[in-house]
């Protein structure tokens, strides 16, 4: 379970002021020494990973974050990256002293609330004094579970890792599928994956590995082709697969060779579903119609690859939507948890697949670029409207 993506993992996010003990409870829960844990405030500077296994809820991801009541410079800069962190938890754990309660707990639980992002607070040091009556009663009402902890001597522990069962959004428990509907028991899928420059050494990317593994797990099968071999390989077939799933960037010559009667579409907008908001990006991707020469695009990538003489994102995608407007768009490239705040620059979002980022965080990408008005759309979605395969690409889709 170790080598499980961080996309595939619960995120828990645990929050608070300096020095009540986050650090503390997170080797508490871990049973590992994570964090530093020191007396003196804001040892904790950038946020602090910690991949493991939870049964029942299997691949999580705590993430313990510098105190949100850090000053100075340095503090403002902690706090910046604190407050990042909210965009891809799935729970948040509200640390606090027992009568230490303000302004920065309220902030926090208001920012959770507003993100509808399932709350879990805990008193920490609760052998030293009990939190008040009426706050734990106000916090009730609101829903939210309130634990009480001695982390330092792992009081309370149990307790917390039952709440975190407990507090799993269902839609961790009851995970979405890759293919979800689009595919039955026993069904033949296709698979056409290239292996170019981009592709690594001795494996395939995540996305078709996590494609093939949610094909199995829906007892249907699949065989992989090179995208020169796929003509001949459905030629060959005595029965016709119910779905062809390609590499974007072999859009063109798939759509050709696959017959009409066989739906087809690519990885990258099989996961604009898992990971996104389909509606949304199917929403974004037709403004492409009204970009015109000298826009600016944002294209977002999950990864932190170098790039290549034929990067997807950064001369594929470029070249194909400067040839469909006629003209040269600017373009500004984001990688991994990086996302500009202010986007009213752009006249368009270009997410890429995001096998390596969960969907809370996306969601939260889709969410901004909403509320920005600004329009956002993904590399299998823009490269099939760019070729003009759009309709076809999103035709399983469609019920």
């Amino acid at each position: 379970m170790i080598t499980t993506p961080k996309g595939m993992r619960l995120h828990i996010g645990i929050f608070g002021k300096r020095n009540v003990g986050k650090s503390s409870l997170l080797n508490a829960l871990t049973r590992q020494t994570v964090s530093i844990v020191s007396e003196i405030a804001g040892t904790t500077t950038d946020p602090v990973e910690k991949p493991m296994e939870m049964l029942p809820l299997g691949p999580i991801l705590f993430i313990d974050t510098a105190g949100i009541d850090d000053f100075g410079s340095l503090g403002e800069k902690r706090n910046k990256r604190t407050r990042k962190v909210f965009e891809r938890v799935d729970i948040a754990i509200i640390v606090t002293e027992p009568t230490g309660w303000n302004t920065y707990e309220e902030e926090l639980l208001s920012e959770f609330s507003n993100r509808r992002i399932p709350i879990i607070v805990v008193f920490n040091k609760t052998d030293l004094a009990q939190p008040d009556a009426s706050l734990v009663q106000r916090l009730k009402d609101k829903g939210i579970t309130i634990v009480k902890t001695v982390a330092s001597d792992k009081i309370g522990i149990l307790e917390l890792r039952e709440a975190l069962i407990h507090t799993a959004p269902d839609d961790f428990i009851n995970a979405p599928s890759i293919l979800g509907n689009i595919i039955k028991a026993g069904e033949l899928v296709v698979l056409v994956i290239p292996i170019d420059k981009e592709a690594p050494k001795g494996r395939l990317i995540l996305p078709e590995v996590q494609t093939i593994r949610d094909i199995l797990d829906r007892d249907s099968y699949c065989i992989v082709v090179k995208e020169h071999q796929l003509k001949l390989s459905l030629d060959s077939l005595k029965i016709k697969p119910s779905l062809v799933v390609t590499d974007s960037q072999a859009f063109q010559k798939v759509a050709a060779d696959t017959p009409n009667d066989v739906p087809m579409t690519s990885f990258s907008i099989l996961f604009a579903r898992y990971k996104g908001d389909l509606a949304e990006y199917f929403a974004g991707t037709k403004t492409i119609d009204n970009l015109k020469p000298g826009n600016e695009i944002l294209i977002a990538e999950a990864c932190t690859h170098h790039p290549i003489t034929d990067d997807i994102g950064r001369v594929k995608i470029p070249r194909w939507l400067n040839q469909y407007v006629g003209g040269e768009l600017k373009f500004t490239y984001y990688q991994g948890h990086d996302f500009p705040e202010d986007l009213s620059r752009y006249k368009l979002v270009i997410q890429c697949g995001s096998c390596m980022l969960n969907r809370r965080e996306v969601l939260s990408r889709i969410y901004y670029c909403k509320k920005a008005g600004v329009p956002i759309t993904n590399y299998g979605l823009s490269i099939a409207w760019t070729l003009g395969i759009f309709e076809r690409a999103i035709e399983p889709f469609i019920q």
